[in-house]
């Protein structure tokens, strides 16, 4: 009888930030992204044919991907009974959990924006998306990985893309400049000056709240200057007048994270004020983040 030779977590480990990396974007879930690799590692770990695996990351990417599949079947019917606005779960980037951001264009494919957008898409067209864009494999590569032909990955990825109309390339600073533009915009709205945090906002500055029917949250994404300044105000006061906040990177992009009770991504536009809010309040979203801070 041959017995096969234990699966060496060492060789799954080196993969599991680029699997974990994939399953969020497929999913926009931290935690079930986290599920969904360790279900992949279980499979690994039980395959009969591992010995015969020649490439592991591309065994690992054809798993992770077809079990995004099956979750984004069940999580389609979820979210149509989501109470309220849905934004993906916050993750804390700084670190590289999500891998290398060091462009613009790495920045903008774990974007609550974009995450939100892949949401317009079937399963099947946001793998071939999230495939080509964020790991830029090929139509072939993609092709072997679903089980497709190319030309239809080819014609997924068309469509997809004509779907997605992805957001306009948005302000990108120097690390420093960016601090200074999330320091005076929280001074602005801490200030309690309706006419001074109203200055640091565009004119179609939009605000985004994830409440989940969990916790208060505005059920409708608010729009202008002057209505989303008067939200802020009162929810500054009234929810997180004295829990600390500290600075962050979320999503690729700046954020104030108080306490843990809500993240909130602030979007700038190229004149330095801002020109989207996105808050996720939802404390069941909020899990990841909480691990995140707590290790760091």
């Amino acid at each position: 009888m041959i017995t096969q030779s234990p699966a060496p977590a060492a060789d799954f480990e080196a993969h599991r930030p680029r699997m974990f990396g994939l399953a969020y974007r497929m999913l926009g879930s931290a935690a079930e992204a986290e599920d969904t690799v360790q279900d992949a590692y279980l499979r690994w770990g039980s395959a009969a044919d591992r010995d015969g695996i020649e490439h592991l990351g591309a065994w690992l990417a054809k798993v992770v991907t077809h079990l995004c599949l099956n979750r984004l079947t069940s999580a389609r019917a979820r979210r149509e009974e989501y109470v309220g606005p849905w934004l993906p779960e916050p993750v804390l980037t700084g670190d590289g959990t999500l891998g290398p951001l060091d462009s613009a264009e790495q920045r903008d494919s774990v974007s609550m924006a974009l995450l939100v957008l892949l949401e317009r898409l079937s399963p099947v067209e946001r793998a071939v998306y999230v495939l080509r864009e964020a790991f830029a494999y090929g139509h072939r590569e993609i092709a072997g990985l679903l089980d497709l032909s190319e030309a239809n990955c080819r014609q997924l990825y068309r469509r997809a893309a004509g779907r997605i109309a992805a957001p306009e390339r948005r302000f990108d600073p120097d690390p420093a400049q960016l601090r200074s533009l999330l320091e005076s915009f929280l001074a602005a709205a801490r200030s309690g000056d309706l006419a001074r945090l109203e200055g640091a906002l565009t004119a179609d500055v939009r605000y985004v709240s994830d409440g989940g029917g969990v916790v208060h949250a505005a059920r409708r994404p608010i729009e202008g200057r002057d209505d989303v300044a008067r939200f802020v105000l009162g929810a500054l006061r009234k929810y997180v007048a004295d829990v600390p906040v500290c600075l962050a990177e979320v999503n690729g992009a700046p954020a104030l994270v108080f306490g843990t009770t809500a993240v909130l991504v602030v979007e700038f536009a190229g004149d330095g004020r801002v020109a989207g809010l996105r808050s996720v309040v939802n404390p069941q979203k909020l899990e990841f983040v909480r691990r995140q801070l707590s290790h760091s």
